[in-house]
């Protein structure tokens, strides 16, 4: 049940890239404008991450996973029957309010749930594929449902998952106090990140329209930066910080974190302009271009369910991470010669399929990053990498297209013709992207290290206890 309401989540922040065509002709969106359909789930998501969970603890997780259900329920509600921009986006942002609210609790509910650990590897194992394997699912769903019904269909169907999942929420989750709202938590924190990151996102997106050196964009990028800034200026000083500066003390997390923030870039970013490619430039409908993002999921969870745990035993996972890096660059380096007349089987397809060095990469990455953290700032850290995997996409999301964009109105201002200008933005970013994972491989060689297989002694009041770390996914927890 806890997988169903959280593959929602995440099915929401990609089912619309593959209705983005439709939306923007039914609301009148502009080019630049429609990125923030996608964009305004993911900031809010990001942004308030650590706070829900900070929440989670103080008023209980039950309460406020059932919580993020309901709001993630009205607001899709609210997205289906937009009649605007504005209405849309404002919607979205509190889609992804929700989203966060019952995502940042669920981890630590599955924990509770299952004490033993083989069925706990089991059951995270399910955990992760709904991570991985849930952004393409996403763009099957979003396309099927938009042809075969209208774009509207694929906010209205979350309304009776959600009202399931509250309703069973209540029946099958046991019930926690939680710590009290005296506890405290750093609203002013929050409040400055999620505006310093939306601040941000935004200046990048408006950037092509005004100029990257107009006064309009530098001055907007240094109020994001200054946004940024404070709020790591109040970690610093809070009595209860969301994120306690400490955790960056160790090489894992800081280089665990950077690297996704780079592959999930370029990733999200790919995502969204292969979609475009397919339906502006092959002229594929909705349902088509969405189930032909379907071998990448199916490769995904094959490799998240079936096969990632024993690979990364056996050959470590740094090995592991450096190998999906790499796959993950060969595919978008394939893309860079996309043509404008070209053919998914020849000119798509093996790209797709390398998606799956996303199924290798982001377990490893997950465990290797967890592995720097102390039993004091696990749940710190937890959170620091699930907001970095939303801000790198929004981000990448956002660099992506506006760069795609900006070439190609200047390529149609060259005079040529749609398909090639769209074509040329697209490879453009494709390079782009393809660049992001090369730095990232350039940071894991010397950053990250595979930790011992062997036990460890963790201190809890008197007492010493020993945890097997053989099996990366109880070691993630």
């Amino acid at each position: 049940m806890l997988c169903a309401g959280v593959l929602m989540v995440v099915l929401d922040g990609t089912i619309v890239m593959v209705a983005l065509p439709a939306i923007q002709s039914d609301l009148g969106f502009s080019q630049s404008g429609l990125a923030w359909v996608v964009n305004s789930y993911g900031i809010a998501f990001a942004g308030l991450l650590l706070l829900a969970g900070r929440l989670g603890d103080l008023i209980g997780r039950r309460r406020m996973f059932v919580a993020g259900m309901v709001v993630f329920t009205a607001a899709s509600l609210l997205c289906g029957v937009a009649t605007g921009p504005q209405l849309l986006i404002a919607a979205r942002f509190l889609q992804g309010a929700g989203g966060a609210m019952s995502s940042a609790v669920a981890i630590g509910m599955i924990v509770t749930l299952f004490p033993d650990p083989k069925e706990r590897a089991k059951a995270i194992g399910a955990f992760s594929f709904v991570g991985a394997a849930g952004a393409s699912i996403g763009l099957v769903l979003g396309g099927v449902l938009t042809e075969a019904l209208t774009w509207h269909w694929i906010f209205f169907v979350n309304v009776p998952i959600g009202i399931a999942a509250t309703v069973l929420a209540f029946r099958f989750l046991v019930a926690d106090r939680g710590l009290g709202l005296s506890a405290g938590a750093d609203m002013w924190g929050a409040l400055a990140i999620t505006s310093g990151l939306m601040l941000l996102v935004y200046t990048i997106v408006e950037a092509a329209g005004n100029g990257w050196a107009s006064v309009r964009t530098l001055g907007l990028g240094a109020v994001a930066l200054l946004l940024i800034a404070g709020f790591v200026w109040r970690q610093a000083k809070a009595r209860t910080p969301l994120l306690p500066l400490r955790v960056f003390r160790s090489r894992q997390v800081s280089g665990a974190n950077a690297i996704q923030l780079l592959m999930v870039g370029a990733l999200f970013g790919f995502q969204l302009l292969i979609v475009l490619y397919l339906q502006h430039v092959l002229g594929y409908g909705a349902a088509r271009s969405g189930l032909s993002m379907l071998p990448s999921a199916v490769v995904i969870g094959i490799i998240t369910l079936g096969f990632s745990a024993r690979i990364n035993a056996r050959f470590g996972e740094r090995n592991v991470v450096i190998a999906g890096l790499v796959v993950l660059l060969a595919g978008l380096l394939f893309l860079t010669r996309v043509p404008a007349d070209g053919n998914y089987f020849i000119d798509v397809l093996p790209a797709l399929l390398a998606l799956s060095g996303f199924g290798l990469a982001i377990p490893a990455l997950t465990t290797l990053g967890m592995s720097g953290a102390t039993a004091e700032d696990a749940g710190a850290v937890g959170g620091l990498f699930n907001t970095t995997q939303q801000v790198g996409g929004a981000l990448g999301i956002a660099v992506l297209n506006t760069l795609s964009s900006g070439r190609a109105e200047n390529l149609l201002a060259e005079g040529k013709s749609n398909a090639e200008a769209l074509t040329g933005g697209y490879s453009l970013a494709f390079g782009i992207g393809a660049g992001l994972i090369a730095a990232a491989i350039t940071l894991t060689v010397p950053v990250l290290r595979t930790p011992k297989r062997n036990t460890v002694v963790v201190a809890e009041g008197e007492a010493d206890r020993e945890r097997e770390q053989a099996e990366p996914f109880v070691h993630l927890v």
